[in-house]
This record gives C-alpha cells, sequence and structure tokens, in this order.
C-alpha cells in the first residue's frame, strides 16, 4: 500500500473539469449590507478562502483507499465548495434552513462543512450507525429541506420524500454529486465568490447535531457561525495544527461535526487524510508511512489502536498526536499510548460544546523515562479534565440542584479539595445556542446561566477538574458514593483487561454495588478460564479500591454495545445487570 503522497503524485486521478477553478479567482464574498471597517462577521468559511489564496497547490484533501483515489488541492476544493453553494442556491436552499448529510468520511462530507455555510444555509450531519427510525426522526424533526447521502447508505433515506442527492465517492463526472456540482457550477455563472453572499449574522445558526439519544429520542444542538469560527481556532491552537500537519480523519465528521476539525484544518492549511471506516491495519499504515501528525478518537478507538497486532513504538524523530475525547480515558491507555511514541492531548466536551472545551495541560511531575513513557503519576494527571480551552470561560463545578431548587437559584462552586463531588457547569463562546425546538430542554439545562453538563467532578487544588461520573453512573454503596469511572480507570490496569466498563446493580445489603463488563485481551490465557479470571480480578481490585468499590460481580464478554460514536451504552448493560 503505497503513501497517499505517492498516490497523489502518479494517480491518474484527475478533479473534474468544473473542479477547476478559472485564472485569477478572488477569494472574497459579497457583504450584501455595509458593517463598520473594523467588523467582518465571523465565518468559518473564511479559512477555506484564505488557504485557497495562500497556498493555493497544496494538498488539502486526500482520499486515497477506494479503488478510485481522490484528491484536491486547496484551490480545487475551494472551487468546489463555491459550486457546492450555487447548487444548494439552485435546488431552492434558503438562508437558515437546513441540509442533512447522510456520510462516512468522504469529500463529500468534508464539502458539505463548507459549502452549506457558504450557502447560508445549516449543515445536519446524521450517524450514519442509527437505526432507519431514528434517522427518519431526525430528517422530520431537523426540517431537513435537501440531503446529501453516500451510496453505502441510502437504506436509511429510502422513502423520504424530501429531495436527495447520492453520491457514489467516485469523483468522476458521472457520480450523481459530481454532477449536481457541476449543474451549481453552470447555475453560477462564473460570478464566483463574489456572488455569495456571507451571512451578516455571526450568531446565526451553523449546524445543527443530534446527541446519541441513548435512553431516549436524540436532542438537535443549534452552534452558530461565531461559535464554529472560535471553536475551531482553539482546537488549531491547543493541538499544535499548522501547514505541516497532516490530519487523519478516524473521528466521524458527523460526531458534533467532527468536533470542528473541519474547519480547525482549514484555518491551519493542514492536510486532511481521509479513510472511509475504522480500520486499524489502514490506520496504522498511514501512522507510519503517511507522515500523519493528528488524529482524534474516542478512547474505545484508541484502545483498539494501542492493541492492535499492527502497533509498533514510533521512531523517535516523528510527532503524532492523539486528541482524546467522547469519555474518560484511563491513565493505563494514556500510559499505552505515550509507550507508542504518541502524545496525547487529552480534552473533554460535549456536542453542546462543539466538542472541546478543556484540555490536560501537561505538567510533569517527573522526567520521563523515554523507554517507558509517562509515569504512573504523570499518567493520573493526565487522565483529568483539565483546565478551559482557549476562547472558553472557565469550566466550573458547582453543587448539584437540589429538589425544589429554581433554575435561577445561584450557582455555588465546590470547594477545590480535589473530594467534594458538584457538577461541571459551563459557558462562554463555544457553548452552544439551544436544543432546537425545545425551549424547555433548553431552560433546564441552561441553569444558572451555565450549560448544566451532567457530569460529576471534582476540582482540585490545581483548579483542574476530574471527572468522577455521569450523575447516572454513579454507584451508592451503603451511603459511599462510588464513582464507575475510578472502578474503571482501576480495573483497567490489569495486563488481561482491554476494556471493561462499570454500572451499579442492586445488592440486599448495600443497596448497589459495582458490576464489571470485561472484554479480554486476544493474547489473554483467561479466555477458556473466564470463571478463574472473575475471581483473580476481584483479588486485583481487593488491593486497589476500597471495599465499598470493588465489583461484586465480574462478567466477561466479546464486546460492549456502544452508541455510533463508542460511547458504551451503560443503560442497556444497567438493564442486563438489572435481569440478573
Amino acid at each position: 500500500m503505497p503513501d497517499f503522497q505517492q498516490l497523489f503524485h502518479s494517480s491518474p486521478f484527475k478533479p473534474t473539469p468544473e473542479s477547476i477553478p478559472p485564472k485569477h479567482v478572488v477569494y472574497r464574498m459579497n457583504m450584501p449590507s455595509p458593517v463598520p471597517a473594523h467588523i467582518t462577521p465571523l465565518n468559518p468559511i473564511h479559512f477555506l478562502l484564505r488557504a485557497a489564496l495562500i497556498c493555493p497547490d497544496k494538498l488539502a484533501i486526500a482520499h486515497p483507499g477506494p479503488p478510485n483515489p481522490a484528491f484536491y488541492t486547496f484551490a480545487d476544493w475551494a472551487q468546489r465548495v463555491q459550486n457546492l453553494a450555487y447548487a444548494l442556491i439552485e435546488a431552492g436552499i434558503q438562508p437558515g434552513e437546513r441540509v442533512a448529510v447522510i456520510a462516512p468520511n468522504t469529500p463529500m462530507i468534508a464539502d458539505a462543512h463548507q459549502g452549506i455555510l457558504a450557502a447560508r444555509a445549516v449543515i445536519c450531519p446524521i450517524n450514519i450507525r442509527l437505526t432507519k427510525d431514528v434517522v427518519d426522526y431526525i430528517i422530520e424533526h431537523s426540517g431537513s429541506k435537501l440531503i446529501l447521502v453516500d451510496r453505502q447508505f441510502a437504506h436509511l433515506v429510502q422513502g423520504t420524500p424530501v429531495p436527495t442527492i447520492v453520491c457514489h465517492d467516485t469523483g468522476r463526472a458521472d457520480d450523481p454529486y459530481e454532477r449536481f456540482l457541476a449543474r451549481g457550477r453552470r447555475f453560477s455563472r462564473e460570478r464566483g465568490w463574489q456572488g455569495l453572499d456571507l451571512e451578516m449574522n455571526e450568531d446565526a445558526n451553523a449546524s445543527l447535531c443530534y446527541t446519541s439519544g441513548t435512553t431516549g429520542r436524540p436532542k438537535g444542538v443549534i452552534s452558530t457561525l461565531r461559535g464554529s469560527y472560535l471553536a475551531a481556532i482553539s482546537n488549531a491552537y491547543e493541538t499544535k495544527l499548522d501547514r505541516s500537519s497532516t490530519y487523519l480523519w478516524i473521528l466521524p465528521m458527523f460526531h458534533a461535526c467532527g468536533w470542528t476539525f473541519p474547519w480547525a484544518c482549514t484555518f491551519a492549511f493542514s492536510t486532511q487524510l481521509i479513510i472511509r471506516a475504522v480500520e486499524y491495519d489502514v490506520i496504522w499504515h498511514h501512522i507510519n508511512n503517511s507522515n500523519v501528525t493528528h488524529y482524534c478518537g474516542a478512547p474505545t478507538v484508541q484502545i483498539g489502536i494501542v492493541n492492535s497486532p499492527y502497533a509498533r513504538k514510533l521512531d523517535s524523530a516523528r510527532f503524532v498526536t492523539a486528541i482524546i475525547a467522547g469519555a474518560a480515558p484511563t491513565s493505563h491507555l494514556i500510559s499505552q499510548l505515550e509507550r507508542l511514541g504518541i502524545k496525547v492531548t487529552h480534552v473533554y466536551g460535549l456536542t453542546e460544546t462543539y466538542g472541546p472545551f478543556t484540555r490536560n495541560y501537561y505538567r510533569p511531575l517527573h522526567p520521563i523515562d523515554e523507554k517507558v513513557g509517562l509515569h504512573d503519576g504523570d499518567a493520573r494527571i493526565m487522565a483529568r479534565q483539565g483546565h478551559a480551552f482557549a476562547n472558553s470561560d472557565e469550566a466550573r463545578v458547582v453543587y448539584r440542584q437540589q429538589n425544589g431548587e429554581p433554575l435561577d437559584a445561584p450557582l455555588r462552586d465546590v470547594p477545590d479539595d480535589g473530594n467534594t463531588l458538584g457538577e461541571i457547569v459551563v459557558r462562554g463562546n463555544i457553548v452552544m445556542k439551544e436544543y432546537f425546538r425545545d425551549p424547555e430542554a433548553t431552560r433546564k439545562a441552561f441553569r444558572g446561566g451555565h450549560f448544566n453538563t451532567g457530569d460529576l467532578a471534582v476540582r482540585n487544588p490545581d483548579g483542574s477538574l476530574s471527572i468522577q461520573d455521569r450523575s447516572k453512573d454513579l454507584i451508592i454503596s451503603g451511603g459511599e458514593n462510588a464513582s464507575s469511572l475510578a472502578i474503571e480507570q482501576e480495573l483497567a490496569k490489569h495486563p488481561d483487561v482491554q476494556e471493561v466498563t462499570v454500572v451499579a446493580r442492586a445488592h440486599p445489603t448495600w443497596g448497589e454495588r459495582a458490576m464489571a463488563f470485561v472484554m479480554l485481551h486476544t493474547h489473554s490465557s483467561f479466555k477458556s478460564r473466564v470463571e478463574e479470571f472473575e475471581k483473580e480480578l476481584k483479588a486485583f481490585a481487593a488491593k486497589v479500591l476500597p471495599g465499598f468499590a470493588r465489583p461484586e460481580w465480574v462478567t466477561v464478554v466479546d464486546e460492549l454495545p456502544k452508541t455510533g460514536t463508542g460511547k458504551v451504552l451503560k443503560h442497556v448493560l444497567r438493564s442486563r445487570a438489572a435481569k440478573l
């Protein structure tokens, strides 16, 4: 498998004629109303225009995996995005209307994050792993006026009355999606970017992303142009993306708009390397051969990366940054990544905060042994959720709302003792605008003028946050609060444990006790001796956990139930435990 740069230079692939920009392009949109010279409404589409102007011939999009690999420079990609914007306008899409996108990581969904905004519309990326009835609900609830769908997932829109454009992911002129872009180029009559109006209200809606919906109907999260712009800059700054970077798309772009990295990459002039699916042999091939410098992934994906048979320690001259979020990583996982030479940037956030909102800023406690990686103490510190991002307000930990307490009651911060449990609340530039068509959920979410995350945490003496649990996942055993995440952190250190999730199960004496669901490593000698392993893990837990936090039950499973974005469905495991 050659690296993508070799393919780029040797591939017979040529962008369609409509993707080639004319000479003397003006990368400036029209401002339909006058504004003072010191103000330009913030809009992430500016990043792409700037990149196309400054480095037009630099590779922007590499998609080497399909039978027909596709590659686009910033100049070509900007033209395609322009074509998409005009095609949407010709199709009748009005400012503020939603356009749904159902696709894995492909050039089309990368185009959509730019072109839909350029048309002053709102992108609604939909999780490809949802069932058809949930997809139908999102299309109806969002009021989407048009759907862009990858051919592999066309069954999810079968029967919908909404106009649909299917992409075969070929980049060839006969692809229906390419024909749609060609219509946009013709409709533009070569008016170019100056024929497209810039949205003058930077607080206008940019994206509508639906939450996982693990316990009910998913909620639609509205994010703005201004927030997307600032969150993208924050991500580029915090992860050190720049012109020399190659960002590997492992995180789905449909998940919270890829944590705004579609715009962070254009801000930084970085090359985006796109793969359609999480395949660990492909991931390691690109890490080793394609000069990958950055990727994002939830802990469950990172676990697959470090345990892949293709994993190997990187050359000391290489620098790869793994951005981890989506769930709290264990200190053991962080150590495993560091030992492979993958530097961890641990961030925390939600769909409601454009993805990452805090970052754990590394402050070494001890010198790092290059052969071993992080010391355990350092890894435990790195497993914290850290401090607020650039462009965001301080993340607070406050006492939880009491029964009968009004939503406008003043918030009270917990002491920074690393022990008192409270709820993380946030506000600022990179917090969602509202839940779409759900004013009551919006009102409850913004108790005390802050977004209430539902994540339980402590505040440490250095001001950093450490998540202990989701409020619904806390285990109350004999009057003691046991954090399922803290238990998972310790159990994950057992050498035979690949992945572990802990939930509460009813107990006749203590009210609740912990139950651990464990996936064993493929090399584990306990594979055929699971009952023996269950005793082994309990003995291991007795050495590292207090009695009320030790798992009363251990069950070995082949896999853990997960959402389409890799989060473990703890409510499924709780239901399973309740039936035992």
